[in-house]
């Protein structure tokens, strides 16, 4: 039986706690596929689970980590065989179900994805859950027929893992993005990834009125609370907003004026039970329009050991684009 490290999350009536141990696959939970995991991220939500701030992990012990990509070990799932590379956001994964902080995960066939043959698994983790949900809003505001003729598109939290890959998407597509930032010392940067404006959050973090001057025919939004509602009341007739996280709060304090004085749509944006047709979706494009040099640009690579220390840094909006966790 092969053994493995893993971050064990456990509780007891003392209280809970969390740290690496070796585990045997008999420890692992039930699934048709094992995969050998090389490498998994640092989302916001995983910052909440290391730091035991909100209530992510609904099952006790767990191992965190929503993101997973390694190669395939065993498998009795028709789809999967050993050796194919594989990838895994969302699903439960770090909550429910052993995440991706292990060597080894044994997980349901049903929601894994191959990974595309133009990302190394490193590569898929840059990506990770952010950076697939970032092209969930992408292709939302397709559908709802904003283009680049109809034009600038906000996108807010810009310098974190979202609104990184967002700006890079958007602005390959030839989209001019404006991006919405609390650290001014990260203007450079986000031109880099594409970004035609910066400008500062407070723009976005007062009071919102029921309408505001119209700015923006689109938004991906990963803040939520004011920020989102004073977006929405931005928007150009017709335009939509993608909504997709809640760093700045779960709340949504504005008016109906937009909508119904607008059209404005607001389109939420789930990628943890996303069906497979539109993982799959997603992660083709990815491959076909994210810039991997780009990709290159806003990543750090660091040990699955720094998970910990990385935890705190996430939710103060302290790190930059995407962190790739080696599990080594």
């Amino acid at each position: 039986m092969q053994r493995f490290k893993a971050l064990l999350a456990s509780k007891t009536d003392a209280g809970s706690t969390i740290a690496w141990q070796e585990l045997g696959e008999a420890d692992l939970m039930e699934g048709d596929v094992t995969v050998r995991v090389s490498h998994s991220t640092i989302n916001y939500k995983d910052g909440l689970a290391l730091a035991g701030k909100a209530p992510v992990i609904r099952r006790w012990p767990m191992i965190p980590g929503i993101d997973l990509a390694g190669k395939v070990v065993s498998s009795s799932h028709a789809e999967f065989k050993a050796g194919d590379a594989v990838l895994l956001n969302g699903w439960g994964l770090g909550e429910t179900h052993y995440g991706g902080y292990a060597q080894m995960a044994r997980v349901k066939g049903d929601w894994l994805v191959k990974t595309p043959g133009a990302f190394s698994a490193a590569e898929a983790m840059a990506i990770g859950t952010a950076g697939y949900t970032a092209m969930l809003c992408v292709l939302a505001l397709e559908r709802h027929d904003v283009k680049p003729a109809s034009g600038p598109v906000l996108v807010t939290g810009a310098a974190g893992g979202v609104g990184s890959v967002a700006i890079a998407l958007l602005a390959k597509l030839g989209y001019q993005v404006t991006a919405s930032t609390g650290r001014a010392s990260e203007a450079d940067y986000l031109k880099g990834l594409g970004a035609t404006e910066v400008i500062d959050r407070a723009e976005l973090a007062g009071k919102p009125r029921p309408l505001n001057r119209e700015r923006w025919a689109g938004a991906v939004d990963a803040v939520g609370s004011n920020t989102l509602a004073n977006a929405l009341s931005m928007m150009k007739y017709g335009g939509t907003v993608a909504a997709c996280g809640l760093a700045g709060g779960m709340d949504l304090p504005g008016s109906v004026a937009p909508f119904i004085l607008r059209g404005v749509t607001l389109a939420g944006v789930d990628s943890v039970m996303a069906p497979k047709a539109a993982r799959v979706e997603a992660w083709a494009r990815l491959a076909r329009d994210l810039d991997k040099a780009k990709l290159a640009a806003m990543t750090v690579t660091r040990p699955a050991a720094d998970a910990m220390a990385l935890a705190p840094e996430i939710l103060a909006g302290k790190v930059r684009g995407r962190v790739v966790l080696e599990l080594g």
